[in-house]
């Protein structure tokens, strides 16, 4: 089977959400994602969110750091620092997504292992950066929506700021890191040469504003709330109340505007010039979506799903529940489903990636440590010398 990934080594001293979450494409892809886990705190702290939790294991860990394994290391130990360098000697990427000052410290960065190997990508996905007066601050996905500008975008014009009802900054953060990894590791491989790749979260956050960016900066536009969602700037493209639930409609090209108020039976609004193209939709948003709103809202859901789909872009607004039907995850290969030694049954979604040749092969994640013997042999040490470095506390305090 055609692995995608298969030979890269990735040494992860990740925890909780947003690196575990870049990674995760590794592991699904084939690589060799080794988490370094810190002995005094028990390991990524995911292992005790709950919902569903286990021993070292929980529901929350296991959706993040499924086909990874695990090895507990004191990197402030001596011996252990030792252990760590030598995994450097074989690995393509040291990664992490801790504090922004803790890279330095810990001697995570290209400066201190780039001579142990010259080839090594070290990467640093941090909340503010590595740089800069805020690197000492810790960060969290809420944080970041609410300073970035994400929360004051969201929501019902004149209502509260709302943050999304997922981790996006968290998962935006955490591809921007894969993808910064991905290439890191394609450029070593080519010039022989490593370095530092550095991102965060709130880096990404204010690279996802985009558009509105530009329009700012560029033309002094604001971001201006609208209601049900609306896009800013082309109409309609929003959520409607239907007579049993919404539906989302979005007529980004002239052609599909043309066929929603055809099927509609809007023949006025075809031939109204205030709603002929774009912008003078835009100038009479209020006076256009005052007329939609009335005639989407005398019909369900699915009759309008069923008359627009094919000609004009929409989607039923569906709850998680319903989004997360068996049968349709199945269809699109997106159903995991894998047996956890504590947690028994583990069902959750895959990879939205798709390969010709390789299907991914879905495992549990690591219990916390479990991998030590296996790493360690791999690299060269013997049964003694693995019991000499845990009496020494490579491991962590060593068990009395």
């Amino acid at each position: 089977m055609n692995t995608p990934l298969a030979g890269i080594r990735i040494l992860a001293v990740e925890q909780f959400g947003a690196g575990p979450f870049g990674t995760l494409f590794f592991a699904d892809l084939g690589a060799d994602v080794i988490k370094i886990e810190d002995p005094a705190s028990g390991g990524d702290v995911a292992r005790s969110v709950p919902p569903g939790v286990v021993g070292t294991s929980s529901l929350y860990f296991e959706t993040f750091n499924r086909g990874k394994r695990s090895i507990a290391i004191d990197l402030k130990n001596q011996h252990g620092r030792v252990v760590f360098e030598r995994l450097v000697k074989d690995a393509d990427a040291v990664f992490n997504n801790l504090r922004g000052d803790q890279p330095d410290r810990l001697g995570l960065t290209y400066a201190s292992l780039g001579r142990f190997n010259p080839k090594i990508v070290c990467v640093s996905l941090s909340a503010y950066g590595r740089n800069g007066p805020r690197a000492f601050e810790p960060g969290y996905d809420a944080l970041v929506q609410a300073e970035a500008g994400w929360a004051a975008m969201t929501g019902e014009p004149g209502g509260p700021p709302i943050k999304s009802g997922l981790s996006m900054v968290d998962y935006a953060a955490g591809l921007t890191a894969a993808f910064g990894m991905l290439a890191g590791i394609t450029s070593a491989r080519s010039s022989g040469i490593g370095g530092d790749v550095d991102t965060s979260l709130y880096s990404t956050a204010i690279s996802m504003l985009s558009y509105p960016a530009t329009w700012a900066l560029s033309a002094g536009v604001p971001s201006i709330r609208q209601p049900m969602s609306a896009h800013p700037s082309i109409v309609p493209f929003q959520f409607f109340k239907t007579a049993d639930g919404y539906i989302a409609v979005a007529c980004a090209k002239e052609k599909f505007f043309e066929s929603l108020v055809r099927l509609a039976g809007l023949d006025s609004v075809a031939t109204d010039p205030r709603f002929g193209n774009f912008s003078s939709r835009l100038i009479h948003r209020a006076e256009l979506l005052a007329i939609l709103e009335i005639r989407i809202a005398e019909e369900r859901t699915s009759d309008w799903v069923g008359r627009l789909r094919g000609e004009v872009p929409c989607a039923p607004v569906r709850s998680m529940d319903e989004a997360l039907d068996v049968d349709e995850l199945k269809q699109r290969s997106m159903f995991v489903e894998y047996e956890q030694a504590e947690l028994g049954t583990v069902r959750t979604v895959g990879s939205p990636l798709e390969f010709d040749g390789f299907e991914p092969v879905y495992k549990a994640g690591p219990e916390f440590g479990a991998d030590r013997m296996a790493i360690l042999t791999e690299h060269g040490y013997s049964p003694m010398q693995i019991d000499d470095l845990a009496a020494q506390g490579a491991f962590g305090a060593p068990a009395i």
